[in-house]
């Protein structure tokens, strides 16, 4: 946490912040515009002392590398100091998400980071595991065999499948890739499947889980309905794996 409040400390690193909370995945360039007083290298000194803090994540794509606002420290700043007082609602913010979101739809839509105080075993554990998903994930079981090719759904209590899919790649317990298919009304019919990915990197006695869902075939039904969807969704995994108790999602929305 010391090293996020030393980030946070500065005006200049915290007009970035605002900045791409205004409108995230930018360029240096566009960064530099809301410090024309701040020459390149003076910009590039303070993005890299926000990555190292962990507010901010990169992703190159050809030349370019884009920044992406990432709060969970923010929210780990919060939960320390703040929920205490403030109550419990305060951990049910959604402070994961950042948009991917560019001209190019090749490239992904919308992913996530989350730390999460277990290792990735525990974390695959409740990703592929359809005993502990329906504990967290809107209360639907992952059913189906983990590997390529065969086909997955996530089923609701009464039976009927929320979401079909294809598994893609299975490397426990690192990487899991499915198509996604929502069966959520006649207006998803259209909606050709798109792709999630879980990805779990160990980082001490934390895992980074990165989420990725992407593939979309531009602005589509599926895109709009998850847009708001998933960061609740995954703070419900963080809190049961870290507490035991998944969030009300009922309640959230």
């Amino acid at each position: 946490m010391e090293t996020v409040f030393k980030a946070l400390a500065d005006v200049n690193r915290r007009r970035l912040l605002d900045q791409l909370f205004e409108r995230d995945g930018q360029t240096l360039a566009e960064l530099q515009e809301c410090l024309p007083q701040m020459t390149r290298f003076g910009v590039m000194k303070h993005l890299d002392v926000l990555e190292r803090a962990g507010l901010l994540s990169t992703r190159k794509a050809g030349r370019e590398k884009f920044h992406y606002l990432n709060p969970v420290p923010i929210q780990q700043i919060a939960d320390r100091w703040i929920s205490k007082f403030a109550g419990p609602w305060v951990s049910a913010l959604a402070g994961l998400k950042y948009d991917l979101e560019r001209e190019n739809m090749d490239k992904p839509k919308h992913a996530y980071d989350v730390y999460i105080q277990a290792t990735p075993e525990r974390v695959w554990e409740a990703i592929t595991s359809g005993e502990v998903t329906k504990r967290w994930f809107h209360k639907t079981r992952l059913t189906g065999e983990l590997k390529p090719g065969a086909k997955i759904q996530y089923l609701q209590e009464d039976g009927s499948s929320a979401v079909d899919g294809e598994v893609i790649e299975v490397t426990p317990p690192r990487r899991f890739v499915h198509t996604w298919k929502s069966n959520w009304g006649p207006e998803f019919e259209n909606d050709r499947p798109s792709r999630v990915t879980w990805e779990l990197t160990p980082m001490g006695a934390t895992t980074l889980l990165r989420m990725t869902h992407d593939d979309f075939d531009g602005e589509t039904v599926t895109y709009q309905s998850i847009s708001q969807g998933w960061a609740p969704i995954l703070n419900s995994l963080k809190s049961f794996i870290e507490t035991g108790e998944a969030l009300n999602l009922a309640e959230i929305g």
